[in-house]
Formats: C-alpha cells, sequence, structure tokens
C-alpha cells in the first residue's frame, strides 16, 4: 500500500492492522532479508511529501517523521540543531543516511540509535496520528514505555525546541568510519535557565539523562561571564555521568575486575566519562 497523505496512511492501518509501515526500511529490510521478519503486508510512506519536510513552528521546529538523516546533516538544518545534525551525519554511510528516517530512528528505538540521545537532551517530542486522532508525547515517555504507541497510530512529526545554543553530540564506535555507537553523548546549553542537559546513548535499552550530574554542573558555570568551568570541575562531571549510566563493575572502577565482562565496563565507563567531559568543553567554548 502506497498511501499519498498521513490520513490515508492511518486508514490503511486500520484497514489492514497487521501491516507494517516502513519508511526508509534501512531496520526492517535488514529484519526482512535476515528471516527475522515476514510481514503480511507493507505500508509505504515514502510518498507522503507532508512527512519528509520540516518547518518553524511558535519558537520550535516540526520536523517530518520521513525526514532523512542526509537532510538532516545540511547546513541549513545544522545551524539552528546542530547536535541533531551531527548525529544524522554519523548514522552510517551514505546509502543508509539517504534512506533512514528519523520517524524510523525512534519507533525502532534502537540502543544505539545516534539520534535518540540528542533528542533526549532537547526534550523533545513526538505527534502520534490514529484513529482517534493525534497526540503529543515526550520523546523520553514513547522510548521508556511510560506513553508508548497505540495500536493503529503513526508517528507523524517531531517537535524540537530551539534553544539558539550550543550543542554537541560525540559518540565512540568499535571502529573509525561510520559505525555503530558503543556509547554516545549529547550535551545542550539552556543558557535561559541557567541549565546543562546531557543524555548518554548505547550504553542502555534507551537513552539515559544523568539529571543529578546535570544539576550540579549546572551551578559550577559562570553563567553570567564567559561561561567558563574549572577543569577539575569538567572532568568531575564526566565521572559523574559515567557512574550515573554505566554500573560499576565487580571488584570497583580502579582495582582487580572479575572477568571480561568486568574489564569491559570499566572501559565503557572511561569512554563516557571521556565523552560527557569533551561534549561540555566544546559546548562552553
Amino acid at each position: 500500500m502506497l498511501p499519498a497523505s498521513l490520513d490515508e496512511a492511518v486508514a490503511a492501518l486500520a484497514a489492514s492492522p497487521a501491516a507494517v509501515p516502513v519508511a526508509g526500511g534501512t531496520d526492517l529490510m535488514g529484519a526482512v532479508n535476515a528471516g527475522l521478519l515476514r510481514p503480511m503486508a507493507l505500508i509505504g510512506l515514502g510518498r507522503i511529501n507532508e512527512l519528509r519536510g520540516w518547518q518553524y513552528q511558535d519558537g520550535a521546529a516540526q520536523l517530518g517523521a520521513g525526514l532523512t538523516h542526509a537532510r538532516m546533516g545540511r547546513p541549513d538544518f545544522a545551524a539552528l540543531m546542530p547536535a541533531l545534525a551531527e548525529a544524522a551525519r554519523s548514522a552510517g554511510p551514505p546509502q543508509v543516511r539517504n534512506a533512514g528516517t528519523l520517524g524510523g530512528n525512534i519507533v525502532t528505538a534502537d540502543p544505539a540509535g545516534d539520534t535518540l540521545p540528542v533528542l533526549a537532551a532537547l526534550e523533545a517530542t513526538v505527534t502520534l496520528v490514529g484513529p482517534e486522532g493525534a497526540r503529543e508525547v515526550p520523546v523520553s515517555h514513547l522510548l521508556t514505555g511510560l506513553d508508548p504507541m497505540r495500536g493503529g497510530e503513526l508517528l507523524g512529526y517531531v517537535r524540537v525546541p530551539l534553544l539558539h545554543a550550543p550543542q554537541v553530540f560525540l559518540k565512540a564506535t568499535g571502529r573509525t568510519g561510520p559505525s555503530r555507537a558503543t556509547a554516545s553523548v549529547a550535551l545542550v546549553l539552556d543558557p535561559a535557565r541557567r541549565a546543562v542537559r546531557c543524555a548518554v546513548g548505547a550504553v542502555a535499552p534507551v537513552p539515559l539523562r544523568p539529571l543529578e550530574a546535570e544539576q550540579w554542573v549546572s551551578g559550577c558555570i559562570d553563567w553570567d561571564g564567559e561561561r567558563a568551568i574549572d577543569p577539575a570541575a569538567a572532568a568531575a562531571f564526566g565521572e559523574y555521568v559515567a557512574s550515573a549510566c554505566v554500573p560499576e563493575p565487580p571488584g570497583g572502577d580502579g582495582g582487580e575486575v572479575a572477568g571480561g565482562a568486568g574489564a569491559a565496563a570499566v572501559r565503557l565507563r572511561r569512554t563516557v566519562s571521556v565523552l560527557a567531559r569533551r561534549a561540555l568543553g566544546r559546548a562552553l567554548k
């Protein structure tokens, strides 16, 4: 089925509840090719133009769920949402970025999805459209299952507040070039609230917000001056974030660690600590 509008897509899903919506198909077709999924029908969303663009709306950007990673990586988009643009640029090789969509990244909810920690740090919301109309849900609530998608609903739009302030996305991978994140950190400054917002991706099933670390480091920044911070405080912030998001391995961070899993946990903690410290430093510069 190839609906031409969001309303037609909702109607098609209502008429065929077993059908699977597909946009870029970078995850879904991989599962099909691997024999993990055999959908009875597909609802192609690629012809719905209203889902493929973005626009300003009351101090925020409304992004269509069909917006591709390649489009989000372009300069005009990056000027307003630099962290989301950077995450989109690192989402994979060109063929993946040209096809993969923002909505697909959210609905698939892969723990290593690059845009997810950015959306969490920006406190974005999504518009879900179904037979009973549209409703707005925080991205974090959708990802954690606090307010999941209901039967017959499609993800229509993503609403991202425009902070007009420094934003950074960094990720670590197991190899050079575009590849799956082993850990990622999104960090944004919110000068109006004198706050730092941070989210860590790929280390848990959903992005994690180290709220206590955010509150602590917000009090260490000279908001009235040059937004400077003592290097020791920045390093402590990195450790704070890592300890909040990665469980302490057996034997502790500094002593003997039992087994390979413990050593991997130590490396992951150090990686998250470095990413958080560097993200804060870049944002403040």
